[in-house]
């Protein structure tokens, strides 16, 4: 809600028509107050959600870190050399040439 420069004006000269310009100071004064503590409230609110959420969002960074790292630690060719390296110990099997007709199973020719 924003009010213009005219409204605001009339508002101030409806105040000082209701309470009269002697009453004027110690109604800002009272006005001044009341923000102060509204204020000063709402600061102490956001302290205490800020201490309630900080643990949770503390965590969930420390799990995001965590995921990160091990992210950046993974080397896909780390583990083609260790399927190359499984590959080269396997005993040899028995070679079958695919053209013979000795081949048994499937044949796709």
């Amino acid at each position: 809600m924003e009010l213009s420069f005219g409204e605001m004006l009339m508002i101030a000269l409806a105040i000082v028509v209701l309470f009269g310009p002697d009453k004027l100071p110690e109604i800002a004064r009272g006005l001044g107050q009341g923000v102060r503590r509204m204020r000063g409230a709402v600061d102490d609110i956001k302290t205490e959600i800020m201490k309630e959420a900080d643990n949770p969002v503390s965590e969930i960074k420390k799990e995001i870190d965590k995921v990160k790292q091990s992210v950046q630690d993974y080397n896909p060719m780390n583990d083609i050399k260790k399927s190359v390296s499984l590959e080269s110990e396997k005993p040899e099997t028995l070679k079958v040439d695919p053209l013979s007709d000795e081949h048994e199973g499937p044949v796709s020719r």
